[in-house]
């Protein structure tokens, strides 16, 4: 997106050098990483930077506003509203498509939003090995709002430990060790001591929790939350003393109510050129003529996961009434391929990151990452045999 750096980082790449790279991010932690990581970095220029931030501005004014819990209300399960709901989310991820307007522009259209944790830890450690074996110029940062990386770090821990030892929080999850985001609890785990601890190890005695720590029953006085609803649903194998929503004495870093009231739920009440036309199916009255321009989405899954892309009508029919209010109709966004690699054009998705403290009256912008495709869509089933996919993050340039 900027063709002199661009072509500097293509003319200069090797093999050997993204081979080592590789290897180093492998051998730091427990496992080797469960998801490719892309040969280049993305960098991305003012211009869009700031449509990008403005984009985000505009979508946080609705997540602001004073009747925002009553706009949200029914986006939360009954079976899986948990107790103890602070003022607002922690955590905030927004993924933008790049897009060109109508004028040739780069330009950010909203793909999905997430009241969750993303991969925070990570990323400051991605952007570290990237900048150990890549030249990128000084004035490119991954980070906003002049952070640097052991800034970035304390703020990390802050969101995560509160006012409470490493020991007394723990970053909750479903089998940790077998998710494709492995890397990023041993990352978090490096930066904030917090140990990454399966739900199904989790006990509960009346209103306290624990769990063992190095043989020791360790009472938790807070959780940094990972688990995803729908799979944690979905795993009836799973024995647990804990399920969420039982009334317990423990402080959320990142409460399970957000990842519902902030996601694909709202999106039919954002109002922004950032955010392209949807609704309920619940809404709809009448199939539009032109079908192939939209998606269908269920409201609540994760990485994409029962997304229809070329929408059938019966595709729609077959859902029933009662259902459709839980399904999301939405204008296609045509990515546009605007990064160069050795072969083809590759299509880029920025996520941007903010932490939200008790304290302030709205999030800040720390972080981003950033996937790449040549396919249809983004993710790795999508671009199965292809190089110069896969997750990265952006440097932004900065005057």
């Amino acid at each position: 997106m900027i063709p002199d750096i661009r072509q500097k980082f293509n003319d200069s790449f090797s093999e050997e050098t993204y081979k080592a790279f590789l290897e180093d991010i492998d051998s730091e932690f427990e496992q080797p990483v469960d998801f490719r990581i892309a040969e280049t970095l993305v960098f991305v220029p003012s211009q869009l930077k700031n449509r990008l931030i403005q984009a985000g501005n505009e979508i946080i004014s609705t997540i602001l506003r004073p009747d925002f819990k009553e706009l949200s209300r029914a986006a939360i399960p009954s079976e899986w509203n948990v107790p103890g709901e602070d003022a607002h989310s922690h955590f905030l991820a927004l993924d933008f498509a790049v897009c060109k307007d109508e004028q040739g522009e780069l330009t950010p259209q909203l793909i999905e939003l997430q009241g969750f944790p993303s991969l925070f830890g990570y990323e400051d450690y991605l952007q570290a090995k990237f900048r150990e074996y890549y030249h990128i110029p000084d004035h490119f940062s991954v980070f906003f709002g002049g952070l640097k990386s052991p800034e970035y770090r304390n703020l990390l821990k802050e969101m995560i430990l509160g006012n409470h030892q490493p020991e007394h929080v723990i970053l909750l999850e479903i089998e940790p060790e077998k998710q494709s985001t492995a890397v990023d609890f041993y990352a978090t785990r490096k930066i904030t001591g917090v140990e990454p601890v399966c739900i199904s190890k989790v006990i509960r005695e009346d209103r306290k929790l624990f769990y063992y720590l190095n043989g020791v029953k360790t009472e938790i006085k807070r959780i940094y939350n990972r688990v995803i609803v729908d799979e944690f649903s979905s795993r009836s194998d799973l024995k647990c003393q804990f399920n969420l929503t039982e009334p317990v004495d423990v402080e959320w870093a990142g409460h399970p109510n957000w990842f519902f009231r902030i996601s694909k739920y709202i999106m039919p009440f954002l109002k922004s050129e950032f955010v392209p036309w949807c609704d309920y199916l619940s809404n709809i009255q009448e199939i539009p003529s032109d079908l192939e321009n939209y998606v269908l989405k269920p409201l609540f899954s994760f990485s994409g996961t029962g997304v229809i892309f070329h929408v059938r009508p019966e595709d729609i029919t077959n859902i029933p009434d009662e259902e459709r209010k839980n399904f999301l109709l939405q204008r296609k966004v045509t990515y546009e391929p605007v990064l160069e690699s050795p072969d083809s054009k590759v299509k880029v998705e920025i996520r941007m990151l903010y932490f939200w403290k008790d304290e302030d009256e709205k999030p800040r912008l720390v972080v981003n990452l950033s996937r790449l495709s040549k396919g249809e869509l983004i993710g790795v089933k999508y671009n199965k045999d292809k190089t110069w996919v896969g997750g990265s993050i952006c440097f932004f340039e900065n005057p």
